[in-house]
């Protein structure tokens, strides 16, 4: 008998609990913990507990993401001593970490969370026996750091540093009883040199900048513990000087609290000519002393996080192969680290700022990811402020059917930040109307100035980049245009915020190539009165592409969803408008091989450059081919016999090959590459995977995991939902996920039956078609 009793929270979550018995040799095998916006990576190694911490939007002058110092943790006598019991939990029902010592008569735990609501990280001891504890705030930004070489690759500059760059130096002191540290942007940053590079001096002021008057930092204390002096020492070749708390006096009991703050502040204001402000570091401490004086105690703000994370793991959750969790099966282990992935993007679920597709909060000392870049934890490979949009997509597309769309805010608002320099480089540029946005983009909205490239051409177009991968590759915005419009189906958020930002988008293409078709003829749009979309790009791979089949898709796709809008949203003159653009976007293009009809990547193209296979992307993300919409052989026959996606198969990183075959159908080669992309990574956490084409951890590799054990297990056309379109049949399942019109569905799958099936709606259990 079909059950269809409901399990407000898995039982299968606590099995999913990450513990290692034995301490770490470094910070590579550190785990991860966070809430709001802020991740550390908590470790021990050498009878020591500890962390970094990071927080989201932590920018500095050249647009580096720095962590916010490492802090360490001994205790004596030490119970995490040589020859000891240990134990070291990630409790993901909890969102916290808890390390166990045992050394002879001496036991202590350590406990680490950090508060949802409020940038506070709590670290909890409690002991069998009075123990003395010694707290240090570890930073190695105690002087200026000139950046050489492939250093630079963590910020804006990459391999093309503009005179001599340096990481500055922090502000680092005892005040009272607590250890402040503080960095403050100068008034110079790299936002002023592309300003200039790029030539938009004319426009500056009205240029958002978020990098100026950015300050941030925040102070670390224990309950009973006084500043000790300081000491200088080398973690993993990088020197630091520590800042030492130590306990009054042993006992059975302590706490650390590190508060943290970030804030623009005004460097000064003017009553007639006199500046009357404070410097903007007592702005700084003014803004963490109210954030401090309006928390709640310790035990109030614990219980708000409990409830938070109890509601999050509620929303939705995959359990693959449930009885094997002992066996470690690698079909458990998807489904284990499918968990993990999920928690780590749970840490950012308030940010201002979206999580980085290259390491997101929890990247860790370089050289122990690529033995030959010996520099600082603030080190990350392609950049900090810089937002390369074909990975970052594939970090937010599971948020959708995880039931986590409001954890697309900081994604959505950062694009909603932008909007306005993307539209003043249109205006000035091109002298048209739409937003520009490339890849490769800062923070601030333009070009990255290394892949806008120094060495330019005089008279090259001053709105490209120069750059042979990301040359008129400006389409991946429609991608996050239609995660607005999800948004919307999915979880009723309301798209009217953001209809500006799509329209103008959407604006931008249509002006554009009819501005380009000008220069070329008489003529703005072909003898069928479409647009010419040509020179374009099939993501980084087809160039110079003529009607590429990625641009095609993507345009048609978000206006046949703008109209599909409830009729209260939009006027009739925008219907209107979105209608006549609808008619101007020309056909996708096909070509054979070997005697079967396939999608091709475009009209035509010129070179191939990278390794992507846009011709599939009607399929994922569009959704114009795939189970239960027409032509679907011709889809699968582009997977199949299409030269190049063969060619460029792969699980590792950005690559969606497992996510394609999900939405084929073609579950045999959806199974084997997820499987692949959701294995045990081979650092000690599990889903620290990569560094891949990017970084460790490896976002978009773990996203891309997330959406193809998605796919494989639940896919929507038009009203009706898909169950089990690509999942093997041998292959138990629990599983709660998320389907357009505010619909959740859980269903539980033991020996190739449907066992178990809840849709709530209940109305909507009638749209439900099982697949096998």
């Amino acid at each position: 008998m079909l059950s269809t009793k409901s399990v407000a929270q898995s039982p299968e979550l606590p099995t999913n609990n990450i513990t290692w018995t034995s301490p770490s040799r470094n910070s590579a095998e550190s785990m991860p913990c966070g809430g709001g916006d802020v991740g550390l990576n908590v470790w021990s190694e050498a009878g020591d507990v500890l962390f970094y911490a990071a927080r989201s939007g932590t920018f500095d002058e050249n647009n580096s993401l720095l962590k916010l110092g490492r802090v360490r943790l001994r205790l004596t006598p030490n119970p995490f001593g040589t020859g000891g019991r240990f134990q070291q939990t990630l409790n993901l029902p909890q969102g916290d970490v808890t390390l166990t010592g045992t050394n002879g008569n001496t036991t202590a735990q350590v406990h680490i969370w950090v508060d949802v609501f409020r940038p506070v990280v709590h670290v909890e001891v409690s002991s069998n026996q009075p123990l003395q504890a010694e707290a240090r705030y570890e930073s190695w930004r105690v002087e200026d750091r000139i950046l050489k070489g492939k250093e630079n690759n963590q910020n804006s500059y990459k391999w093309a540093p503009q005179g001599e760059v340096k990481t500055r130096h922090d502000s680092l002191s005892f005040r009272g009883q607590t250890v402040e540290f503080v960095h403050q942007n100068r008034p110079e940053t790299v936002f002023d040199v592309t300003v200039r590079q790029q030539g938009l001096d004319a426009v500056k002021a009205q240029l958002y900048n978020p990098l100026q008057d950015l300050i941030f930092g925040g102070i670390l204390w224990g309950n009973r513990m006084l500043p000790a002096g300081t000491t200088d020492g080398t973690y993993q070749r990088t020197p630091f000087r520590a800042y030492t708390l130590k306990s009054q006096a042993p006992a059975r009991s302590h706490t650390l609290t590190l508060a943290l703050h970030t804030a623009k502040v005004v460097p000064q204001q003017r009553q007639g000519q006199l500046p009357v402000a404070s410097p903007a570091q007592e702005q700084w401490r003014a803004g963490l002393q109210q954030l401090l004086a309006t928390s709640p105690n310790p035990k109030a703000a614990r219980q708000q996080t409990l409830a938070w994370w109890r509601s999050f793991w509620q929303r939705s959750f995959i359990h693959i192969q449930p009885t094997q969790a002992a066996a470690n099966a690698p079909q458990w282990q998807a489904g284990r680290n499918y968990q993990l992935m999920r928690y780590m993007l749970g840490c950012n679920a308030l940010g201002q700022w979206p999580t980085k597709f290259n390491g997101g909060l929890f990247t860790y000392d370089p050289a122990l990811t690529d033995s030959t870049l010996r520099f600082t934890p603030d080190f990350r490979n392609w950049g900090g402020g810089t937002h390369t949009a074909q990975n970052q997509r594939l970090v937010y597309w599971p948020l959708l059917k995880s039931g986590d769309a409001v954890l697309l805010k900081p994604q959505f608002d950062f694009y909603l930040r932008i909007l306005k320099n993307a539209e003043l480089r249109s205006q000035t540029y091109w002298n048209h109307p739409g937003a520009c946005f490339t890849e490769q983009i800062e923070n601030f909205g333009l070009p990255n100035p290394a892949e806008y490239n120094w060495k330019r051409p005089a008279d090259f177009d001053k709105g490209l980049e120069y750059n042979a991968w990301l040359e008129y590759e400006w389409d991946t915005v429609l991608e996050f245009c239609l995660m607005m419009l999800d948004a919307e189906q999915y979880a009723a958020q309301d798209v009217r915020p953001y209809l500006p930002f799509i329209e103008s988008c959407l604006t931008f293409f249509d002006q554009h190539y009819q501005h380009l078709a000008r220069q070329r003829g008489a003529k703005a749009l072909d003898g069928e009165g479409h647009l010419v979309l040509y020179p374009g790009s099939g993501a980084e791979t087809y160039k110079m592409a003529y009607n590429s089949t990625a641009t095609v898709a993507g345009l048609r796709t978000v206006l046949t969803r703008l109209l599909a809008l409830p009729p209260q949203i939009g006027s009739a003159e925008q219907r209107k408008a979105w209608t006549a653009m609808l008619g101007r976007i020309p056909a996708i293009s096909f070509r054979e091989i070997d005697g079967h009809k396939l999608i091709a990547p475009a009209k035509s193209w010129e070179r191939v450059n990278n390794v992507e296979s846009p011709q599939l992307y009607p399929v994922f993300p569009w959704g114009l081919y795939g189970i239960g919409r027409p032509d679907l052989e011709l889809a699968q026959n582009t997977y199949r016999y299409d030269p190049d996606v063969q060619k460029f198969r792969s699980h590792v990183g950005w690559k969606q090959h497992n996510i394609f075959a999900a939405r084929l159908g073609l579950t045999d080669e959806a199974a084997t590459l997820t499987m692949q992309k959701l294995q045990d990574s081979d650092r000690r956490f599990p889903a620290f995977w990569g560094p891949g084409y990017d970084w460790a951890p490896d976002h978009n590799w773990g996203g891309a995991g997330m959406i193809g054990l998605q796919e494989m297990l639940l896919q929507t056309a038009d009203r009706k939902i898909l169950l089990l379109p690509a999942w093997p049949r041998a292959w138990d399942v629990h599983f709660k996920l998320h389907a357009p019109y505010q619909t959740t569905v859980e269903c539980t799958v033991q020996n190739g039956k449907v066992t178990q099936l809840l849709v709530t709606p209940e109305a909507r259990r009638a749209d439900v078609e099982v697949k096998w």
